[in-house]
């Protein structure tokens, strides 16, 4: 398909459509931990082009700095984190609710995180506090399968119930741990749970030995625009002590941030 004949998107004319910044993009994110290097011919396979329309974009993106290459394969170099870089220079909610994030964390004497919904993936765009223990942490900019998180299951669990119904029937939930949530039955009871509650308890999901905690974040008009969430190792501590613990400042700390938002 041409670049021509490319659709454009519901909600965009035709004619505002530019396919090739599409495509570009596309070739960037065709990279992950699983594909870290690519030749021409296998980013085409994952991006639905041709190996020759590939290479073009490719060795365009090497012109400009964002892709390295030996001249077989590809893969992408320190550039590309400046995409990121300014989303979270520019954005202002990452910037309104640092200094409140540093209240939870000093509350808490855990790491505290501000984490929005993008597609199926929690990213972390805030975060504040000790470093005590990467291992259970996430760095900013990090990207997480929303059903093995705290904050991922808070803001699923707030979709409407035909919304949250298509989305269960479209996904495989896929087990990291023996604590996984693997069953869409379990996991659709489980976020009618949290949705009741109104905050997430998430352990060992993702990663053995961390827990995490999460309430919503409201703006003024009561729409949920992210998370605030606690990620900690479980040490020796109970859920309901540890649930007793960051509870209440993460919703203290939600409440005062609402007329901000």
């Amino acid at each position: 398909m041409s670049e021509e004949e490319s659709a454009a998107p519901a909600g965009l004319q035709k004619r505002d459509w530019i396919a090739g910044l599409e495509r570009g993009l596309s070739i960037i994110e065709a990279f992950d931990d699983a594909n870290p290097r690519l030749t021409a011919s296998q980013a085409g396979q994952r991006t639905g082009m041709t190996r020759t329309a590939a290479r073009r974009y490719l060795l365009t993106l090497q012109a400009m700095g964002y892709v390295a290459s030996d001249g077989k394969l590809f893969w992408l170099t320190p550039r590309v984190l400046r995409l990121g870089q300014s989303y979270l220079e520019s954005a202002r909610l990452p910037r309104i609710v640092q200094p409140f994030l540093q209240r939870v964390a000093a509350g808490t004497h855990e790491t505290a995180y501000l984490s929005v919904m993008d597609g199926d993936e929690v990213v972390y765009i805030a975060r504040n506090g000790p470093n005590r223990n990467m291992s259970t942490g996430y760095v900013l900019g990090a990207r997480v399968p929303a059903q093995v998180t705290a904050a991922g299951m808070l803001m699923l669990s707030q979709r409407d119930d035909a919304n949250l119904s298509a989305w269960l029937a479209t996904r495989e939930l896929r087990a990291y741990t023996s604590h996984t949530i693997a069953s869409k039955e379990r996991m659709k009871l489980e976020l009618a749970r949290i949705r009741a509650q109104g905050w997430a308890l998430s352990e060992q999901q993702l990663d053995l030995n961390s827990r995490g905690v999460a309430v919503p974040l409201r703006d003024r008009h009561g729409d949920v625009v992210g998370a605030l969430n606690i990620t900690m190792p479980m040490g020796h501590e109970s859920s309901d002590d540890a649930v007793a613990r960051v509870l209440p400042v993460l919703r203290e700390t939600a409440q005062a941030m609402r007329n901000l938002i």
